[in-house]
């Protein structure tokens, strides 16, 4: 009965007002105000603050600069063997795997249309026909920042607008089609596997998602917006590098193509990532 409240509630209110308007409460600076903000997320949160640069949460100029906080330049090494991949972010897996039939397995008998994650094109689904998938959920009381789990050079990005629905494991387990129905951002990359995407999901009282080549980006319009094709300047990212960070708590799916990685057997839903840490194994090159 509490899931299905809690589902119901979230059909009820207004999803985009309520999260842009935590939004703004989130960029506040009035002392008092952020001081509040901040002390009563870190303790209901129990945010470990051990790992970040600044350890005290209410040094900060506001609750999204102590949400999106830096950590310690030796907090999270990353793995340095050229044949793995690391986690992107501190989190847990809701699941991974093959991409079946153009379709990701979300929970309990749930999936969803690959070509929908990807904003409805089929030619940038085509690539991840028979590829791999893993979600990672980021939780209040993670780091907040996403890096790249190898080495890419950005092909495009994609803004898709959508619902903004919890993505905790209950929304997942009764929501269908959840991840291709929320605000999300697609940033596709060329590797030395093959394409990767990186799509970065949106959800309830997320008030934002900021890539490191762009900014902000949540243009709240009707139609998918290509925000980038064909950089005027190569942009390229080395494993490990940050590629982007969320307002607010969210969840990153990683695509790749058919036979490209394989995915650690210790994969599995439920189980905790860290980034920096090895999660799959490179399986070939396209050239070889």
């Amino acid at each position: 009965m509490k899931d299905r409240l809690f589902i119901l509630l979230q059909t009820l209110i207004p999803q985009h007002w309520l999260s842009r308007s935590v939004g703004k409460l989130a960029d506040c600076r009035i002392v008092w105000i952020k001081n509040l903000f901040i002390g009563w997320f870190h303790k209901r949160y129990r945010v470990d603050m051990l790992d970040a640069q600044e350890t005290d949460p209410l040094a900060y100029a506001n609750f999204n600069a102590f949400f999106t906080r830096a950590l310690k330049a030796d907090a999270r090494p990353i793995d340095k063997d050229q044949d793995t991949l690391v986690s992107p972010a501190d989190g847990a897996v809701s699941q991974a795997g093959q991409i079946e039939h153009g379709r990701l397995f979300q929970a309990k008998g749930r999936s969803y249309s690959l070509t929908s994650l990807l904003g409805g094109d089929e030619s940038r689904a085509t690539e991840f026909t028979n590829g791999s998938f893993a979600t990672i959920y980021l939780s209040p009381r993670d780091y907040h920042r996403v890096h790249m789990p190898i080495s890419g050079v950005l092909r495009e990005t994609v803004y898709i607008p959508g619902d903004l629905w919890s993505v905790n494991q209950v929304t997942a387990e009764q929501v269908d089609q959840l991840f291709a129905r929320n605000e999300r951002l697609v940033a596709l990359f060329d590797t030395e596997v093959g394409p990767m995407a990186m799509v970065l999901v949106g959800a309830m009282i997320v008030a934002g998602i900021e890539v490191v080549w762009q900014g902000q980006v949540a243009p709240m319009q009707k139609t998918p917006l290509v925000l980038g094709k064909r950089y005027d300047d190569s942009i390229s990212l080395s494993k490990g590098d940050e590629m982007g960070r969320f307002k607010l708590g969210s969840t990153v799916i990683l695509l790749f193509g058919k036979d490209a990685i394989e995915w650690h057997g210790s994969l599995t839903a439920g189980s905790p990532v860290t980034l920096g840490n090895a999660i799959g194994r490179i399986q070939q090159s396209p050239e070889e």
